[in-house]
Protein backbone atom coordinates (compact mmCIF):
# COMPACT_ATOMS: atom_id res chain seq x y z
CA UNK A 1 0.00 0.00 0.00
CA UNK A 2 3.03 2.41 1.16
CA UNK A 3 4.57 1.43 -2.36
CA UNK A 4 1.25 2.47 -4.19
CA UNK A 5 1.19 5.54 -2.44
CA UNK A 6 4.70 6.24 -3.34
CA UNK A 7 4.73 5.55 -6.81
CA UNK A 8 1.46 8.00 -6.76
CA UNK A 9 3.38 10.82 -5.40
CA UNK A 10 6.28 10.13 -7.95
CA UNK A 11 3.36 9.65 -10.87
CA UNK A 12 2.63 13.39 -9.80
CA UNK A 13 5.62 15.15 -9.34
CA UNK A 14 6.38 14.09 -12.85
CA UNK A 15 3.45 15.30 -14.43
CA UNK A 16 4.07 18.44 -12.95
CA UNK A 17 7.36 18.80 -14.16
CA UNK A 18 6.61 17.82 -17.20
CA UNK A 19 3.51 19.86 -17.43
CA UNK A 20 6.17 23.11 -16.47
CA UNK A 21 8.77 22.43 -18.81
CA UNK A 22 5.85 22.13 -21.61
CA UNK A 23 4.32 25.25 -21.01
CA UNK A 24 8.25 26.92 -20.37
CA UNK A 25 8.96 25.40 -24.01
CA UNK A 26 5.62 26.88 -25.28
CA UNK A 27 6.16 30.12 -23.82
CA UNK A 28 9.98 30.11 -25.35
CA UNK A 29 8.55 29.29 -29.00
CA UNK A 30 5.75 32.01 -28.94
CA UNK A 31 8.68 34.73 -27.96
CA UNK A 32 10.85 32.99 -30.42
CA UNK A 33 7.85 33.15 -33.07
CA UNK A 34 7.28 36.42 -31.99
CA UNK A 35 10.79 37.72 -32.40
CA UNK A 36 11.24 36.18 -35.76
CA UNK A 37 7.62 37.96 -36.73
CA UNK A 38 9.20 41.65 -35.63
CA UNK A 39 12.07 40.73 -37.43
CA UNK A 40 10.45 39.57 -40.64
CA UNK A 41 8.71 42.99 -40.42
CA UNK A 42 12.33 44.97 -41.33
CA UNK A 43 13.68 47.86 -40.17
CA UNK A 44 15.67 51.08 -41.48
CA UNK A 45 19.13 51.07 -42.37
CA UNK A 46 20.89 54.93 -42.43
CA UNK A 47 24.29 55.42 -44.01
CA UNK A 48 26.29 58.71 -44.07
CA UNK A 49 27.01 59.48 -47.83
CA UNK A 50 29.35 61.46 -46.67
CA UNK A 51 31.57 60.35 -43.97
CA UNK A 52 31.71 57.14 -47.17
CA UNK A 53 32.93 59.47 -49.58
CA UNK A 54 35.69 61.19 -46.96
CA UNK A 55 36.91 58.15 -45.85
CA UNK A 56 37.51 56.78 -49.58
CA UNK A 57 39.01 60.22 -50.26
CA UNK A 58 41.36 59.89 -46.74
CA UNK A 59 42.76 56.74 -47.79
CA UNK A 60 43.59 57.79 -51.70
CA UNK A 61 45.45 60.72 -49.98
CA UNK A 62 47.27 58.78 -47.64
CA UNK A 63 48.61 57.12 -50.39
CA UNK A 64 49.46 59.71 -52.37
CA UNK A 65 50.71 62.15 -49.83
CA UNK A 66 54.23 62.49 -48.41
CA UNK A 67 54.37 60.93 -45.03
CA UNK A 68 55.43 64.08 -43.16
CA UNK A 69 53.06 66.27 -44.86
CA UNK A 70 50.12 63.58 -44.20
CA UNK A 71 50.62 63.28 -40.46
CA UNK A 72 51.54 67.20 -40.29
CA UNK A 73 47.72 67.42 -42.05
CA UNK A 74 46.29 64.82 -39.32
CA UNK A 75 47.55 67.03 -36.72
CA UNK A 76 46.13 69.94 -37.78
CA UNK A 77 42.88 68.22 -38.67
CA UNK A 78 42.72 66.79 -35.39
CA UNK A 79 43.17 70.09 -33.85
CA UNK A 80 40.18 71.61 -36.18
CA UNK A 81 37.79 68.99 -35.28
CA UNK A 82 38.54 69.75 -31.89
CA UNK A 83 37.74 73.26 -31.83
CA UNK A 84 34.65 72.76 -34.12
CA UNK A 85 33.24 70.38 -31.44
CA UNK A 86 33.72 72.95 -28.36
CA UNK A 87 32.31 75.38 -30.35
CA UNK A 88 29.34 73.52 -31.22
CA UNK A 89 29.04 72.39 -27.19
CA UNK A 90 29.25 76.10 -26.31
CA UNK A 91 26.57 77.28 -28.90
CA UNK A 92 24.11 74.52 -27.01
CA UNK A 93 24.67 75.62 -23.69
CA UNK A 94 24.45 79.43 -24.65
CA UNK A 95 21.33 78.84 -26.81
CA UNK A 96 22.47 79.79 -30.19
CA UNK A 97 21.34 78.34 -33.44
CA UNK A 98 23.37 76.00 -34.68
CA UNK A 99 23.56 76.26 -38.38
CA UNK A 100 22.58 72.94 -39.77
CA UNK A 101 22.80 71.41 -43.94
CA UNK A 102 20.45 70.77 -46.16
CA UNK A 103 20.47 67.31 -46.19
CA UNK A 104 19.41 64.67 -48.97
CA UNK A 105 18.09 61.17 -48.40
CA UNK A 106 18.74 58.70 -51.01
CA UNK A 107 16.04 55.82 -52.07
CA UNK A 108 16.68 52.80 -54.25
CA UNK A 109 14.02 51.04 -56.54
CA UNK A 110 14.82 48.24 -58.25
CA UNK A 111 11.46 47.18 -60.20
CA UNK A 112 10.81 44.06 -60.85
CA UNK A 113 7.76 43.03 -63.09
CA UNK A 114 5.21 42.95 -59.92
CA UNK A 115 7.29 45.90 -58.70
CA UNK A 116 7.98 44.08 -55.70
CA UNK A 117 10.07 46.49 -54.20
CA UNK A 118 6.96 49.32 -53.67
CA UNK A 119 6.56 47.53 -50.01
CA UNK A 120 10.18 48.48 -49.13
CA UNK A 121 9.43 52.47 -51.12
CA UNK A 122 6.77 53.09 -48.60
CA UNK A 123 8.41 52.33 -45.37
CA UNK A 124 11.34 54.28 -46.64
CA UNK A 125 8.89 57.35 -47.51
CA UNK A 126 7.30 57.15 -44.34
CA UNK A 127 10.22 57.22 -42.27
CA UNK A 128 12.48 60.34 -44.45
CA UNK A 129 8.83 62.52 -44.80
CA UNK A 130 8.88 62.22 -40.22
CA UNK A 131 12.11 63.90 -40.07
CA UNK A 132 12.28 65.68 -43.63
CA UNK A 133 12.11 69.41 -42.90
CA UNK A 134 12.33 72.50 -45.21
CA UNK A 135 15.14 72.63 -47.21
CA UNK A 136 15.49 68.85 -47.53
CA UNK A 137 15.12 66.89 -50.45
CA UNK A 138 14.91 63.30 -51.80
CA UNK A 139 16.86 61.77 -54.30
CA UNK A 140 15.41 58.36 -56.13
CA UNK A 141 17.84 55.95 -57.95
CA UNK A 142 15.08 54.37 -60.40
CA UNK A 143 15.55 51.28 -62.35
CA UNK A 144 12.56 49.50 -63.79
CA UNK A 145 11.79 48.04 -67.27
CA UNK A 146 8.07 48.41 -66.29
CA UNK A 147 5.56 45.69 -64.88
CA UNK A 148 1.72 45.10 -64.06
CA UNK A 149 0.35 48.68 -64.36
CA UNK A 150 -2.34 48.37 -60.62
CA UNK A 151 1.30 47.69 -59.22
CA UNK A 152 3.34 50.55 -61.08
CA UNK A 153 0.38 52.64 -59.90
CA UNK A 154 0.47 52.03 -56.52
CA UNK A 155 4.39 53.10 -56.91
CA UNK A 156 3.71 55.93 -57.82
CA UNK A 157 1.14 57.37 -55.81
CA UNK A 158 3.55 56.20 -52.92
CA UNK A 159 6.14 58.72 -54.82
CA UNK A 160 3.06 60.98 -54.71
CA UNK A 161 3.11 61.26 -50.96
CA UNK A 162 6.65 63.28 -51.28
CA UNK A 163 4.96 65.54 -53.37
CA UNK A 164 2.31 66.65 -51.27
CA UNK A 165 4.20 66.95 -48.45
CA UNK A 166 6.56 69.56 -50.15
CA UNK A 167 9.37 67.74 -50.21
CA UNK A 168 11.36 68.48 -53.75
CA UNK A 169 12.22 65.09 -55.53
CA UNK A 170 14.83 63.88 -58.08
CA UNK A 171 14.21 60.78 -59.79
CA UNK A 172 17.85 59.74 -61.46
CA UNK A 173 17.73 56.90 -64.15
CA UNK A 174 21.08 55.47 -64.91
CA UNK A 175 19.75 52.30 -67.00
CA UNK A 176 16.11 52.26 -67.98
CA UNK A 177 12.66 53.68 -66.53
CA UNK A 178 10.20 52.53 -69.46
CA UNK A 179 6.82 51.83 -69.40
CA UNK A 180 5.36 51.54 -65.41
CA UNK A 181 8.61 53.03 -64.27
CA UNK A 182 8.42 56.00 -66.14
CA UNK A 183 5.00 56.26 -64.62
CA UNK A 184 6.70 56.54 -61.50
CA UNK A 185 9.76 58.70 -62.75
CA UNK A 186 7.08 61.53 -63.94
CA UNK A 187 5.77 61.96 -60.57
CA UNK A 188 9.29 64.04 -59.41
CA UNK A 189 9.97 67.17 -59.87
CA UNK A 190 13.25 66.56 -61.51
CA UNK A 191 14.42 63.57 -64.11
CA UNK A 192 17.65 63.09 -64.48
CA UNK A 193 19.31 60.29 -66.85
CA UNK A 194 22.44 58.97 -68.35
CA UNK A 195 23.54 59.43 -71.60
CA UNK A 196 22.16 55.92 -72.77
CA UNK A 197 19.54 55.48 -70.02
CA UNK A 198 16.40 54.36 -71.96
CA UNK A 199 13.11 56.19 -71.02
CA UNK A 200 9.99 56.25 -72.09
CA UNK A 201 8.02 53.06 -73.93
CA UNK A 202 4.15 55.18 -72.70
CA UNK A 203 2.39 52.14 -74.14
CA UNK A 204 0.37 49.15 -72.43
CA UNK A 205 0.88 45.21 -73.63
CA UNK A 206 -0.99 42.11 -73.14
CA UNK A 207 -0.53 38.87 -74.50
CA UNK A 208 -1.54 35.14 -74.12
CA UNK A 209 -1.26 32.37 -76.37
CA UNK A 210 -4.22 30.27 -77.15
CA UNK A 211 -4.48 26.66 -77.27
CA UNK A 212 -8.03 26.09 -78.45
CA UNK A 213 -7.00 24.21 -81.77
CA UNK A 214 -4.54 22.20 -80.31
CA UNK A 215 -7.45 20.82 -77.73
CA UNK A 216 -10.22 20.72 -80.72
CA UNK A 217 -7.83 18.50 -82.29
CA UNK A 218 -7.18 16.03 -79.85
CA UNK A 219 -11.17 15.93 -78.84
CA UNK A 220 -10.15 18.12 -75.86
CA UNK A 221 -13.60 20.33 -74.58
CA UNK A 222 -13.26 23.44 -72.54
CA UNK A 223 -15.88 24.92 -70.89
CA UNK A 224 -16.33 28.33 -69.13
CA UNK A 225 -19.47 29.97 -67.60
CA UNK A 226 -19.33 33.53 -66.71
CA UNK A 227 -21.59 35.90 -65.48
CA UNK A 228 -21.72 39.42 -67.10
CA UNK A 229 -20.84 39.91 -71.26
CA UNK A 230 -17.41 41.04 -70.62
CA UNK A 231 -16.02 38.97 -67.62
CA UNK A 232 -13.95 37.11 -69.73
CA UNK A 233 -13.37 38.49 -72.78
CA UNK A 234 -9.80 36.43 -74.10
CA UNK A 235 -9.14 32.98 -73.10
CA UNK A 236 -6.33 30.46 -73.36
CA UNK A 237 -8.14 27.75 -73.65
CA UNK A 238 -11.86 28.60 -75.21
CA UNK A 239 -12.56 29.87 -78.46
CA UNK A 240 -11.81 33.56 -78.48
CA UNK A 241 -14.41 35.81 -80.23
CA UNK A 242 -13.89 38.85 -82.77
CA UNK A 243 -16.11 40.42 -80.12
CA UNK A 244 -14.11 39.39 -77.13
CA UNK A 245 -10.80 40.57 -79.51
CA UNK A 246 -12.21 43.84 -79.95
CA UNK A 247 -13.14 44.43 -76.33
CA UNK A 248 -10.05 43.08 -74.87
CA UNK A 249 -8.16 46.05 -77.15
CA UNK A 250 -10.89 48.63 -76.51
CA UNK A 251 -10.23 48.28 -72.14
CA UNK A 252 -6.24 48.01 -73.48
CA UNK A 253 -6.70 52.02 -74.88
CA UNK A 254 -8.98 52.91 -72.28
CA UNK A 255 -5.61 51.99 -69.71
CA UNK A 256 -3.22 53.51 -72.56
CA UNK A 257 -5.60 56.83 -72.26
CA UNK A 258 -5.05 56.76 -68.18
CA UNK A 259 -1.32 56.46 -68.50
CA UNK A 260 -1.15 59.38 -70.69
CA UNK A 261 -3.45 61.60 -68.77
CA UNK A 262 -1.83 60.69 -65.73
CA UNK A 263 2.11 61.45 -67.32
CA UNK A 264 0.74 64.33 -68.48
CA UNK A 265 -0.93 65.56 -65.18
CA UNK A 266 2.51 65.42 -64.13
CA UNK A 267 4.89 66.92 -66.84
CA UNK A 268 2.17 69.05 -68.29
CA UNK A 269 4.85 70.49 -70.76
CA UNK A 270 5.15 67.96 -72.43
CA UNK A 271 3.77 66.70 -75.82
CA UNK A 272 2.15 63.57 -74.64
CA UNK A 273 0.81 62.70 -78.17
CA UNK A 274 4.18 62.63 -79.58
CA UNK A 275 6.01 60.43 -76.94
CA UNK A 276 2.98 57.90 -75.83
CA UNK A 277 3.54 55.45 -78.98
CA UNK A 278 5.04 53.10 -76.68
CA UNK A 279 8.61 54.18 -78.57
CA UNK A 280 11.93 54.34 -75.91
CA UNK A 281 14.52 56.90 -76.44
CA UNK A 282 17.71 57.45 -74.81
CA UNK A 283 19.19 60.08 -72.55
CA UNK A 284 20.02 62.86 -74.53
CA UNK A 285 16.61 62.18 -77.28
CA UNK A 286 14.69 62.18 -74.13
CA UNK A 287 15.80 65.34 -73.22
CA UNK A 288 14.77 66.73 -76.43
CA UNK A 289 11.50 64.94 -76.23
CA UNK A 290 10.89 66.77 -72.69
CA UNK A 291 10.60 63.38 -71.05
CA UNK A 292 13.74 64.07 -69.15
CA UNK A 293 15.03 67.19 -67.01
CA UNK A 294 18.73 67.04 -67.35
CA UNK A 295 21.81 64.01 -68.47
CA UNK A 296 23.36 63.09 -65.80
CA UNK A 297 23.98 60.11 -63.48
CA UNK A 298 23.07 59.79 -59.69
CA UNK A 299 26.54 59.16 -59.06
CA UNK A 300 27.13 62.52 -60.25
CA UNK A 301 24.46 64.45 -58.68
CA UNK A 302 25.15 62.78 -55.27
CA UNK A 303 28.73 64.02 -55.50
CA UNK A 304 27.63 67.37 -56.83
CA UNK A 305 25.75 68.22 -53.54
CA UNK A 306 28.46 65.97 -50.62
CA UNK A 307 30.43 68.88 -50.01
CA UNK A 308 27.32 71.18 -49.20
CA UNK A 309 25.04 68.72 -48.27
CA UNK A 310 24.91 66.02 -45.36
CA UNK A 311 23.62 62.95 -47.39
CA UNK A 312 22.11 59.77 -46.62
CA UNK A 313 21.44 56.80 -48.07
CA UNK A 314 17.61 55.04 -46.62
CA UNK A 315 16.86 51.32 -46.73
CA UNK A 316 14.71 49.43 -45.19
CA UNK A 317 15.87 45.66 -45.13
CA UNK A 318 13.64 42.94 -44.78
CA UNK A 319 14.65 39.40 -43.25
CA UNK A 320 13.34 36.75 -45.84
CA UNK A 321 13.35 32.81 -45.16
CA UNK A 322 15.96 30.76 -47.60
CA UNK A 323 12.54 29.44 -49.08
CA UNK A 324 11.48 33.34 -50.64
CA UNK A 325 15.14 34.16 -51.48
CA UNK A 326 15.27 30.85 -53.49
CA UNK A 327 11.95 31.63 -55.23
CA UNK A 328 12.92 35.66 -55.45
CA UNK A 329 16.47 34.67 -57.52
CA UNK A 330 14.30 32.06 -59.60
CA UNK A 331 12.03 34.85 -60.47
CA UNK A 332 14.27 37.55 -61.21
CA UNK A 333 16.64 34.76 -63.77
CA UNK A 334 13.21 34.46 -65.38
CA UNK A 335 12.49 37.73 -66.19
CA UNK A 336 15.41 39.26 -67.15
CA UNK A 337 16.19 35.94 -69.67
CA UNK A 338 12.30 37.00 -70.46
CA UNK A 339 13.47 40.63 -70.89
CA UNK A 340 16.61 39.86 -73.22
CA UNK A 341 14.54 37.63 -75.46
CA UNK A 342 11.86 40.71 -75.80
CA UNK A 343 14.61 43.29 -76.33
CA UNK A 344 16.56 41.42 -79.30
CA UNK A 345 12.96 40.58 -80.77
CA UNK A 346 11.76 44.17 -80.91
CA UNK A 347 14.56 46.37 -79.84
CA UNK A 348 18.04 47.52 -81.65
CA UNK A 349 19.43 48.42 -78.08
CA UNK A 350 22.18 46.01 -77.54
CA UNK A 351 26.14 46.39 -78.68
Amino acid sequence: MEFLYDFGLFLAQAVTLVAAVLILLAGAMALGQRQRSDLREGHIEIRNVNEKYQAVSDTIHAVVTDPAQHKQEQKDKKKSDKAEAKSKKKQAKTGDQIENKARLFVLQFDGDLQASATDNLREEISAVLSQAKEGDEILLNLESPGGLVHSYGLAASQLSRIKEAKVPLTVAVDKVAASGGYMMACVADTIVAAPFAVIGSIGVLAQLPNFHKLLKKNDIDFELYTAGEYKRTLTMFGENTENGREKFVEELEHTHDLFKQFVKGNRPALNIDAVATGEVWYGQKALDEGLVDAIQTSDGLIQARIKDWDVYEIRFVQRKNWQEKLGMAAEGAIERAALKLLQRANRPDHI
